[in-house]
């Protein structure tokens, strides 16, 4: 009994130590996990940046990205509304110069998300109206009526980009915006790049031999010659498209020098030639966009209406792109509050393009998006480095016109093949608001989307074969 007494047992084990309690993630600069929990492969986070070479050559990415959609839209407007290749150069650097600073704004103290801000093919439909509203009228020459569109579009964006700083910095926006659920999230970014089918086909179908090759390129050495090697998988996982960009120029190149377009119809010459633009020998070479560049804004109800109306295009368009950037970097979804900062910063740039006379606005470059996860990089710095390129090149012109002059139209058929990055931010959106879903379930939706992919890019050529 007594050695029973005197036995000491042992003191019980501690206990293990609590965890430490979660981080405050509102204090936080970011998301804390790593970049490989929040998306599959993702090899540099918002927050994280590549050595300083990878990252100018990603730079550089992003800005040809932008060029072609910008040579895109200003190609196919400034004809209609009367301007020449001199005022097309002058409508490109403004465009440039205005998605440069809107961009940088809106990584500095926007949205802060690795998103480039580009032009926006919503305000087609209002450029439309102001040019028929004009061709009526008698003018002293074509250059005149360029100058009176482009003083109406100057007003019209002035006017309607009080709508989205109110609905901003009023923080509406984001009020409208907490009734967004994953339901209807997904299918605006996927319509937002859908969108862009109507005009990627189309020039694909003009000059067919440079399109589809650029295209099913990109797919083969984006998508199966970077498994060869390791080092392979590095540089052409992320510089696919410049060597696509190099390699079907070259092709092009020679396709024109050996006269294989010579006894074709103006229309294909100029389409698929490289030495018809025309920039170089009719633009200043240095010109820095001031405002009221074009005269004194003009003011109609009926046109600032109509771009009321694309603005807000232009807003839905942002806050859907925002929510696939915000993916493609690991980053969180953005809050409320950060979208109505978003849009109403958002507005001040349409105010700004306004002043500086941009031909339309700009909104969240659905096509750079996609570049984030085609390289799988979605470093903020690397969009911040983009900017210097495209306010560079917008008052340079003299590298700016050598560039376009050197490919020609080639950057329209460009921008047609960035129709590649769509399944990208198809799976990639629909992996992160629909968990359950994952990308083995997705591959037969993509196999038929590259199939439809082929026929439309066929039946466009079909169509400028039948149509003269």
């Amino acid at each position: 009994m007594g050695e029973t007494e005197n036995h000491h047992h042992p003191p019980p084990p501690q206990g293990a130590a609590p965890p430490p309690p979660p981080p405050n993630l509102a204090l936080s600069r970011g998301p804390t996990w790593t970049p490989a929990e929040q998306l599959h492969q993702l090899q540099y986070c918002i927050h994280s940046n590549p050595s300083w070479p990878q990252a100018l050559l990603l730079a550089f990415q992003h800005y040809i990205v932008n060029l072609g959609t910008t040579v895109l839209i200003a190609s196919t407007i400034v004809p209609r509304m009367g301007g020449d290749h001199g005022d097309k150069a002058r409508v490109i650097q403004v465009l440039l110069f205005m998605s440069g600073i809107n961009t940088l704004l809106q990584t500095l103290i926007g949205s802060r998300l690795p998103v480039v801000m580009g032009v926006s093919f919503a305000y087609t439909l209002p450029l439309l109206s102001i040019i028929n509203d004009y061709t009526d009228e008698a003018f002293a020459s074509e250059h005149d009526r360029f100058v009176r569109g482009m003083r109406t579009i100057q007003g019209s964006l002035i006017v309607s980009s009080f709508l989205n700083i109110i609905l901003g910095y009023s923080r509406v926006w984001g009020e409208l915006t907490r009734l967004f659920s994953p339901i209807v999230v997904v299918p605006v970014v996927c319509l937002v790049g859908l969108g862009l089918f109507a005009r990627g086909f189309p020039l694909l179908g003009n000059c067919v031999e440079i399109g589809l090759p650029m295209l099913i390129l990109l797919v083969i050495s984006q998508q199966y010659l970077k498994r060869i090697h390791s080092r392979a998988n590095l540089i052409l996982e992320r510089f696919a498209l410049l060597f696509c960009i190099g390699i079907v120029w070259a092709f092009a190149a020679i396709l024109t020098v050996s006269g294989a377009y010579n006894n074709v119809k103006t229309a294909t010459k100029l389409s698929c030639r490289t030495d018809r633009s025309y920039l170089m020998s009719s633009a200043p070479w240095i010109k820095i966009p001031y405002p009221f560049q074009w005269g004194t804004p003009i003011f109609r109800a009926s046109h600032v209406f109509g771009m009321i109306g694309a603005a807000l295009v232009s807003s839905a368009e942002t806050t859907g792109t925002c929510f696939a950037a915000a993916r493609l970097s690991g980053a969180t979804a953005p809050p409320a509050h950060v979208l109505s900062r978003s849009i109403g910063l958002q507005g001040v740039g349409m105010l700004l393009e306004g002043l500086f006379g941009s031909l339309v606005g700009t909104t969240a470059s659905v096509e750079n998006v996609g570049l984030l996860g085609l390289t799988h990089i979605g470093s903020r710095r690397v969009v911040q480095i983009s900017t210097g390129f495209m306010i560079f090149f917008s008052i340079f012109g003299l590298f700016l016109y050598f560039l376009i002059d050197g490919i020609g139209n080639f950057a329209l058929h460009l921008s047609s093949s960035y129709l590649i990055v769509l399944p990208l931010i198809f799976q990639g959106n629909l992996v992160h608001f629909l968990p359950l879903f994952h990308c083995q379930y997705l591959l037969p939706y993509t196999a038929f989307y590259w199939v439809l992919l082929l026929l439309l890019v066929l039946h466009s050529y079909s169509l400028q074969i039948i149509i003269p």
